[in-house]
């Protein structure tokens, strides 16, 4: 071995040394932030440390990893030690980590697991991954209502939930069918003879199986929740999604949102910025980008149609892009609160109409500051500028800034309108936002700024 790659190695060693010793203190941290000091270690010795933790924080953890790690990790030790961190993780993580493997590696960790979570693993995974079935946990607790409050108690130590999901406490029948739920402040709190009965909640929020994991995050962040409960179609409860998971779904339909909003990602796609390569990346922005440049050949048709005003008024050239840019700026601005309100449910396309005048009422205003503010710059900054005899700055002014103003107007009205029109015909309306309305609102930009300043300062 030459003396470069035992020094690496040396390196190495003491470097994971420094992590074990180092473990009494990260016992005391939260997993969440020992997942983010492992993640930097190499694999070979990710399971090293782990190993000074009780299974059951080595499965905590081992959540915490993203789930390339977590696959990279699976394939460096055995089936039958990684097994017994996976029967330790959380049983939605399980399932969404055991969805990612191939069949031939699900096949080769089942005979090591136990019946009860080789059971739970097979029949959480044969739900899609996209559903509330495919994003739900078994980590919950259930009572029977001619329980006392005593028995429940007992029966919720046995059941043995989680910290983050003790809180809701299910009332079944005899086949499982949810009755309603009582909280963990009910238990405590209600003498020990008390009835489950009388302290049941039997209103609840629920979800079905079948139902979108979007749908079942906006019942959990509508209603407060910290926990849903899912039911199968005979209204037996199967399962519940957590806040937690409800928030990583909403973070990610946001993040979704975001890219088909920049026109970089089809709606259906999972993405991950680095482990996708160039080309894949290349292939989605191509279509739109070029797609996009074609169309701004009209605004190139548009500035040649007007040479002869910019040849006679070459102020009117140093005065385009910012209208443009205010223009593209107030389309923008549209377009995405009425993505975020669509999304949301607040509106639906039968309000165009409502959205339409609001968004002209609150467009006017900002055309009203916008234009006295481009009024006054014009002014401030082209004041030593030679301009022709028959033309006054502030008659020049006075055009470009009403220009903008009407730019203002009509981008807000066209930012609010695409994505409702999109809607209407099935589409995806955040597809439609940023990079087409750029394009859309420099045309109509490009038309109202020399077909006023044609109008008002007759140039043509």
């Amino acid at each position: 071995m030459k003396a470069d790659d035992m020094k690496k190695l040396a390196e190495e060693f003491l470097q994971i040394d420094r992590i074990i010793e180092m473990v009494p203190v990260l016992r005391k941290m939260p997993v969440v932030e020992v997942g983010e000091i492992l993640q930097e270690l190499d694999n070979e010795y990710v399971f090293s440390v782990l190993e000074n933790f009780p299974l059951r924080e080595q499965g905590l953890i081992f959540s915490e990893f993203p789930i390339k790690r977590q696959l990279d990790l699976f394939r460096t030790i055995s089936r039958k030690r990684f097994a017994e961190v996976f029967e330790h993780m959380p049983s939605d993580s399980r399932v969404d980590f055991f969805q990612h493997l191939v069949q031939e590696e699900q096949a080769a960790l089942l005979p090591f697991l136990s019946k009860k979570v080789r059971e739970d693993v097979i029949r959480l995974s044969a739900y899609p991954p996209d559903t509330a079935g495919g994003i739900m946990s078994t980590d919950f607790a259930t009572v029977r209502l001619d329980m006392s409050c005593a028995e429940a108690i007992q029966k919720v130590r046995e059941d043995a939930p989680s910290k983050k999901t003790v809180y809701y406490i299910y009332v079944v029948d005899d086949n499982q069918k949810l009755l309603g739920f009582i909280t963990l402040k009910d238990l405590i709190m209600a003498a020990p003879e008390t009835r489950v009965s009388e302290a049941l909640h039997s209103d609840f929020i629920f979800a079905y199986v079948q139902d979108t994991r979007e749908k079942v995050a906006h019942l959990i962040e509508k209603y407060d929740l910290v926990a849903i409960p899912v039911l199968n179609k005979e209204k037996q409860l199967v399962g519940i999604v957590t806040h937690e998971e409800a928030l990583d779904v909403i973070q990610a339909e946001h993040s979704e949102e975001l890219q088909k909003f920049m026109g970089i990602m089809e709606a259906a796609e999972q993405f991950d910025y680095l482990g996708t390569s160039s080309l894949a990346h290349f292939r989605r922005r191509v279509v739109w980008v070029v797609s996009l440049a074609a169309l701004g050949i009209i605004s190139g048709l548009v500035i040649h149609h007007y040479e002869q005003a910019l040849e006679k008024l070459l102020i009117l050239a140093l005065y385009m892009p910012m209208v443009a840019d205010t223009g593209g700026n107030a389309g923008s601005q549209a377009a995405t609160v009425v993505v975020r309100a669509l999304a949301l449910g607040q509106v639906a396309p039968r309000h165009w109409l409502q959205i339409l005048w609001k968004e002209a009422r609150v467009s006017s205003l900002l055309a009203l500051c916008l234009g006295l503010l481009a009024f006054a710059k014009v002014l401030f900054l082209s004041w030593e500028t030679e301009i022709p005899a028959q033309f006054s700055l502030s008659q020049i002014a006075f055009t470009i800034s009403l220009a903008l103003s009407l730019q203002v107007v009509t981008a807000t009205v066209i930012g609010a309108a695409l994505p409702l029109l999109v809607r209407r015909f099935g589409g995806d309306p955040a597809v439609a936002a940023s990079p087409a309305i750029t394009t859309v609102v420099d045309i109509t930009g490009l038309l109202i700024y020399f077909s006023l300043a044609n109008f008002l300062l007759r140039l043509i």
